[in-house]
């Protein structure tokens, strides 16, 4: 079963209902000119085109016709590199498919060059290979003219217009497999058929736009004889041809009706989000300044006169915190560490923290040493000049910032903490779905969750969970049996979606520590996740301001029953893995890979990279290769998927604070391959958005 999940902390049912609508109004984000075909790559109706969406763009698909219904995600993973994952319903018998594309751009189009664009794309690279096709496309502009012609393999090439010429190169080019023994589970990179058959085929089409209407009409050849479709009972295509338009029914959302092959009407709705949007300078909410009132609005303990008090009181009301601070003997240099729980950017955070600090700090003081704590770990220290003591302009200042390693306080002022704020308890309302399942493109549940805290210190806290359910249709799955080869570790999902729909989901003691500045830790005990009890450990080694970092964790992991209490079930496994990660400057992607030994008692290496974004976006694919064989693994063949993570203020246009809506995708769950969730190499990511790079000296640093 697919696993993609997505968990939306929300405040409130208001909060809730702005986010639901917020994610299709949010949709309408920025104007593209490249539209997608029905297969979810950039194209015309259902071929293909040399044209690449923007960087960065997130593209989704929604595709009707009276053979498939298609779902399709296109990822612009860099300016030249396109990626879709696709999932196929057919509507003459009951098969749904997934599979992967890629397109490549090898020659871009210049203005007022005779050149047209050049694309390479392999369509289900990794799946059953039931559209497998390879294409070569160039595509030209004359005007609002945009026109395409190329060649095919596979699907592509129909019935052939001539001779494979690769056949001259090599004989085994001359056969497909998968014309000749049939599709198979998928998952497994089909290297073997790409560019191979005894015949190519031609495709291509044209597209106008209208310089007056926000239409675009579009004509398209498409060789496709549909074997498949046809030896299962559905209608040859009665033609090669296709005629369609496009409407722009706003900046990215597109809507198309197409008559397709002469006589069979499609529908597609294309929107598509721009990761790469520059977030407006998040601001504190206005607050009367604690300097300005009187002792009876402090809380019991605060005292207006001290300076730290009052520091502490107005970063708690504008969403951030101070956990302490130090003056020098002198008193011309203060260190304060400080963290932060409302601001998308640690940018914006640091600037309004340092607001503060030129209004509460002593007069003496002229340089701030800000020591960064992002998610209980101190990740560096920033160092700036006090705004009111430098003879400096804003500009001049800015550029003397430093960032140096995490500093740690000696016998520092610490922060009070009320006895009301150890424990914070809030209900959200939280959605899990999972879509693409094998057997339906939607499974779903919104529940209501509790979530507790209880801080014992600054870094022990007691973290809870129960979730309530309100509604939910996983009792609909077919596949609640799982038929793994494998110690069912996570193919029996549903009957933990189901039987324990309302659950403990999480009941845990936590520590996180940083030691020496450059080692960080954590420990954590009890009810770790949805499925699994007992106790993990890990450990991050990061040097400050090196892209380098490595990595180990190792867990003691008991399975859970089903119905989400406090009983387990007679299987239990030791997981743990050596990490290494990079932190590239290669268009901000970072990459991570982990050896170790998995839940199912399988050893092998995840691989993954994401590309993090400055608005917070967050986008990444990994893969797990272990020693179970792909006969063993089952359908899929690996583990597989992508990974999102989105801030909730894109979806609703403003500002949202930290929160981010998360989603895995996986074309299908299966047992080879899984990790914890959360607890196995995961501190390099948690401080992601709160280390050294996050600080560029820009004027995001400036109050």
């Amino acid at each position: 079963m697919s696993s993609i999940r997505l968990h939306t902390k929300i405040e409130s049912v208001k909060h809730f209902s702005l986010t639901m609508r917020g994610a299709v109004i949010g949709l309408a984000l920025f104007a593209t000119l490249a539209q997608s075909s029905d297969f979810g790559t950039t194209g015309l109706i259902d071929t293909p085109t040399a044209r690449m969406k923007p960087d960065g763009s997130l593209t989704f698909t929604l595709g009707y016709d009276q053979r498939h219904k298609q779902f399709g995600l296109t990822y612009q993973a860099l300016p030249w590199l396109e990626m879709t994952y696709r999932y196929t319903g057919f509507e003459d018998y009951d098969y749904w498919d997934r599979n992967y594309e890629v397109k490549a751009l090898l020659w871009e189009e210049v203005e007022y060059s005779p050149l047209p664009q050049v694309a390479l794309g392999i369509r289900d690279a990794v799946g059953t290979g039931v559209f497998g096709a390879e294409y070569l496309v160039a595509s030209k502009r004359f005007g609002q003219w945009d026109a395409s012609l190329g060649v095919g393999w596979g699907r592509l090439a129909g019935k052939g217009i001539a001779t494979n010429p690769l056949t001259y190169v090599a004989d085994r080019f001359e056969v497909r497999s998968t014309q000749t023994d049939g599709f198979g589970e998928g998952g497994e990179l089909a290297s073997g058929d790409f560019f191979s058959g005894p015949n190519v085929g031609a495709f291509g089409g044209f597209s106008y736009a209208f310089s007056s209407l926000p239409l675009t009409a579009m004509v398209e050849y498409n060789p496709d004889q549909y074997t498949r479709d046809v030896g299962r009972g559905a209608s040859a295509p009665s033609s090669a041809w296709s005629a369609g338009v496009t409407w722009q029914a706003r900046d990215n959302v597109d809507l198309a009706l197409s008559i397709q092959h002469g006589e069979e009407i499609a529908l597609r709705w294309q929107s598509v989000f721009d990761s790469k949007a520059e977030p407006a300078k998040q601001r504190a909410a206005p607050i009367i300044s604690s300097y300005y009132l009187p002792q009876s609005e402090f809380p019991e303990g605060f005292s207006k006169d001290n300076w730290f008090d009052r520091l502490q009181f107005d970063a708690d009301r504008s969403g951030l915190t101070i956990k302490a601070a130090k003056l020098s003997a002198d008193e011309t240099t203060a260190e304060i560490v400080v963290g932060n729980l409302y601001f998308q950017l640690w940018s914006d955070a640091l600037a309004t923290h340092l607001a503060y600090a030129d209004l509460h700090l002593p007069a003496t003081v002229d340089t701030i040493y800000f020591v960064i704590e992002e998610r209980g770990h101190t990740t560096a220290t920033v160092i700036m000049p006090r705004p009111s003591a430098s003879q400096g302009t804003p500009e001049e200042n800015l550029y003397r910032t430093r960032i140096v390693s995490a500093r740690a306080l000696d016998r520092p002022l610490s922060a009070r903490v009320e006895l009301g704020k150890r424990i914070e308890t809030v209900v959200n309302l939280r959605t899990r779905v999972q879509l693409f399942d094998p057997d339906a493109p939607l499974r779903y549940q919104v529940y209501a969750a509790i979530d507790s805290g209880y801080r014992l210190n600054d870094a022990w806290s007691l973290q809870s969970s129960i979730a309530l359910n309100l509604d939910h249709n996983f009792d609909e799955s077919n596949r609640r049996e799982t038929d793994s080869l494998l110690p069912p570790v996570r193919t029996d999902i549903v009957k933990y979606l189901d039987d324990g729909a309302t659950r403990l989901n999480k009941l845990a003691l936590r520590g996180r520590f940083t030691h020496n500045s450059n080692l960080h830790t954590r420990v954590t005990a009890g009810v770790l996740e949805q499925m699994y009890s007992g106790f993990a450990g890990e450990v991050l080694y990061w040097p400050v301001s090196s892209r380098i970092a490595y990595g180990a964790s190792l867990a003691y992991a008991k399975k859970r029953d089903y119905d989400g209490g406090l009983g387990h079930l007679d299987y239990d496994a030791v997981t743990g893995f050596v990490s290494a990660y990079y932190a590239s400057r290669f268009y901000n992607y970072d990459f991570g890979v982990h050896v170790g030994q998995y839940l199912a008692e399988d050893q092998g290496v995840t691989l993954e990279a994401r590309r993090t974004f400055r608005n917070g976006w967050q986008v990444g694919l990994w893969a797990s290769f272990t020693d179970v064989s792909s006969e063993e693994f089952g359908e899929g063949s690996f583990d597989k998927g992508f990974y999102f993570q989105i801030p909730i203020g894109s979806l609703l246009g403003g500002e949202s604070g930290r929160s981010n809506l998360t989603s895995r995708l996986r074309p299908i769950q299966r047992d080879g391959g899984q990790r914890l969730e959360g607890l196995s190499g995961d501190i390099f990511w948690d401080l992601r958005q709160g280390r050294f790079d996050s600080f560029k000296a820009d004027a995001r640093l400036m109050p």
